[in-house]
């Protein structure tokens, strides 16, 4: 057998030895750089979203009749996920949910604020990621987007809650 055979025969053979051998390992996982949310979470933050721009108004409950901050919240959670919350932001505060740290909030998660001083809840609203969350503010106002880093919020925090924990809903209320 000549030096040239001899040489093509040893690269077939490597060649071949190659597709019989098991395939190189997978690459490890990335993980995202974001958690993964349960799909109600998205369909609350959907639900929210598409509320900004309605009218404020006190008592109200539903997009033809407007908003206040506690019947958004309401009527978000019924429409997107099939949860029935208290009405009151006093009563929503103290549901025997999860407490988040605002370091930990979630999109769901409601956000609870102390904006007539002192260190009693007068106003909610519903994150909805990247440090933001979605309100009724007041009378002649609509329903907006906030940051929660502006100095009045920031001011005025007092706790977070989780109505949609770990992929669960919450019991209704």
């Amino acid at each position: 057998m000549s030096a040239t055979t001899r040489v093509a025969l040893v690269v077939a053979v490597a060649l071949l030895s190659g597709c019989a051998s098991s395939p190189p390992p997978s690459p490890p996982a990335v993980s995202a750089p974001f958690e993964q949310f349960p799909p109600v979470a998205d369909d609350v933050l959907l639900r929210a979203i598409g509320l900004v721009g309605t009218p404020y108004r006190y008592g109200g409950n539903t997009p033809e009749s407007g908003f206040d901050c506690s019947g958004l919240i309401g009527y978000v959670y019924r429409d997107a996920a099939g949860i029935k919350l208290p009405r009151s932001t006093r009563e929503l505060i103290s549901m025997p949910v999860p407490n988040v740290r605002r370091d930990a909030l979630q999109t769901g998660d409601l956000v609870f604020f102390a904006t007539a001083g002192g260190g009693q809840v007068s106003h909610a609203g519903i994150y909805v990621g990247e440090g933001r969350f979605v309100h009724a503010p007041s009378s002649g106002g609509t329903v907006r987007l906030e940051s929660l880093s502006t100095a009045y919020w920031q001011r005025s925090y007092l706790n977070a809650k989780r109505i949609i924990p770990g992929g669960q809903l919450a019991n209704n209320f």
